[in-house]
């Protein structure tokens, strides 16, 4: 195509340069007497048509170098640009060959030019960063469904076993069928629990808008720590509640699980005697939570983690153990989408403190005055 350019106006300039030369030649000859004769080019020419001979001579000269030059230039435009084009085709040619090698199995290679630069170097750099995210975000999905299968091949595989133990016993008596009983619904439920927070958990991440309403944090989160005070009780847990208002928007139903999951984190992966404290404040123009609790040791580093799915903290995995390790995900993914923050701490001594941070309220309720 540079070529046919090059061709094109080379024709167009030697169309020019002949036009223009002979008729130059041609007004530059001065005027001779009438009846003589002019010799021009070893041609007796009449005196009145001097003009017009040196102009057709001056185009025959400038056709005659424009028909040697014309091809040379155009060979010439072929080379130099058969050349450059290459060199400079030649990465997005790398880029094109690396994405159609890529595939769901083969994300791990990149195109990692070393010698382009320029816009080319940056779009190089730019496809392998955006490599770098595909192939994490496909590592992460298949943990996910890894971690969801094993998590819901458990209760499964307790159910199968009960079931299979008990019909195999031809004397199982009335109190093992309830014993049975027991541990199927115990099962059922956990299963149910771990399906609801995935589902919950979809619906979340894949939301693109929040219908927001007027929200406040205090309100919520005194209903969940209503909601964990019997199971608290019972592990002698000692609470420390400050609940001023913390007025934001966004879904009520999505923002009580935030609090929910964060209280039964706390009570759950405490210990014995432990503590819980819960803060609600304005911060930022918007409203803060923030839910600490004792528990085992959390390396700091290993803190981002528990916000993984399935990812619980040191304590060891038994089948008693409550919850599916989704709570923080959850949490995460709701407060995301309400276009907030949520940061994690580890708690010196033990503990984690969990802090969310969410935008302000369109409108903020004005509250009523009392006579």
């Amino acid at each position: 195509m540079a070529t046919v350019l090059v061709a094109g106006v080379s024709a167009l300039l030697l169309w020019l340069g002949w036009l223009l030369v002979g008729g130059v030649a041609e007004s530059s000859v001065p005027a001779f007497p009438a009846g003589g004769t002019v010799r021009v080019g070893g041609v007796e020419v009449e005196a009145t048509q001097v003009g017009r001979a040196v102009g057709e001579a001056a185009r025959a000269e400038v056709l005659r170098a424009g028909l040697i030059a014309f091809p040379l230039v155009v060979l010439a435009a072929a080379v130099v640009s058969w050349v450059l084009v290459g060199r400079v085709l030649a990465p997005l040619h790398a880029v094109t060959a690396t994405a159609r090698r890529l595939s769901a199995e083969s994300l791990d290679e990149r195109i990692a030019l070393r010698d382009a630069r320029g816009e080319v170097a940056e779009l190089a750099e730019v496809f392998d960063a955006m490599l770098d995210r595909l192939q994490a975000a496909f590592d992460g999905q298949r943990r996910f469904v890894a971690n969801a299968s094993h998590e819901l091949r458990t209760p499964l595989a307790v159910l199968r076993t009960e079931v299979d133990v008990t019909l195999a016993d031809p004397d199982a008596d009335v109190a093992e069928l309830r014993r049975m009983a027991e541990v199927v619904r115990d099962a059922t439920r956990r299963a149910d629990e771990l399906v609801g927070a995935l589902l919950l958990l979809a619906r979340t991440q894949a939301v693109d808008h929040v219908d927001a309403r007027p929200v406040d944090l205090a309100e919520l989160a005194a209903s969940a720590v209503a909601a964990v005070s019997g199971e608290a009780a019972a592990r002698g847990l000692r609470f420390a509640v400050s609940t001023a208002p913390a007025h934001t928007a966004g879904d009520p139903v999505l923002l009580a699980r935030v609090t929910g999951n964060l209280l039964e984190n706390a009570v759950r992966h405490n210990v014995s005697g432990g503590w819980v404290e819960v803060a609600t404040a304005p911060a930022d123009g918007g409203a803060q939570l923030r839910v600490a609790s004792g528990g085992p040791v959390i390396p700091p580093d290993r803190v981002t983690e528990l916000f993984e799915p399935f990812r619980r903290g040191p304590r060891e995995r038994t089948g008693d153990t409550p919850g599916s390790g989704l709570g923080l995900s959850i949490v995460r993914a709701v407060v995301l989408a309400h276009g907030g923050t949520v940061r994690g701490d580890a708690v010196p001594g033990g503990g984690l403190a969990v802090t969310v941070r969410l935008p302000a309220p369109l409108h903020v309720p004005v509250p009523l005055s009392r006579p």
